[in-house]
């Protein structure tokens, strides 16, 4: 931990620097995710999914640098490359070769379901570790991830 004159004591700094950096590899990996569904979707409705696909890595981007800056001010390092964010995502690995509207829109929905769950679960341990912040800055998370599972899930027709 680098000095700081955040009022924190260090042990919850380091507790919300190890959770934060666990979702900032999620974070890199599900804008990647989403990348990969964006240049690779086909289908009836391509151009709506293909700009929703964007548009949703542009806030899955904006969620790594939230996350990563929060651990830069609780006085921690972002470990936020590419071969980490690899090896410590939480993600299910997307699946190549995959092109169908409905393949991919499936993918995409479970990797915000599983990223939305966990950010809901940091939310608890930040709060009950004693860092209202960062809980915090996981509600919002949460939110953006469920209002953009909404946007995904639509794309389903009710029975």
């Amino acid at each position: 931990m680098y000095p700081t004159r955040n009022s924190l004591p260090e042990h919850v700094r380091s507790q919300a620097n190890e959770i934060l950096n666990k979702h900032l590899a999620a974070a890199i990996d599900l804008h990647a995710q989403l990348k990969q569904a964006h240049w690779n979707v086909r289908g009836p409705a391509f151009i709506a999914i293909h700009e929703l696909f964007d548009r949703i890595s542009v806030e899955a981007e904006a969620m790594s640098d939230l996350i990563a800056e929060r651990v830069a001010g609780l006085g921690g390092t972002a470990r936020g490359t590419i071969q980490l964010a690899s090896e410590r995502s939480f993600l299910a690995p997307y699946l190549l070769g995959i092109g169908s509207e409905q393949q991919h829109l499936s993918a995409v929905g479970q990797a915000l379901a599983t990223f939305g769950a966990s950010s809901r679960t940091a939310i608890q341990e930040a709060a009950a570790f004693g860092d209202a912040d960062t809980a915090d800055l996981f509600t919002g998370i949460s939110r953006n991830i469920d209002k953009q599972l909404w946007f995904i899930e639509s794309h389903n027709a009710p029975d």
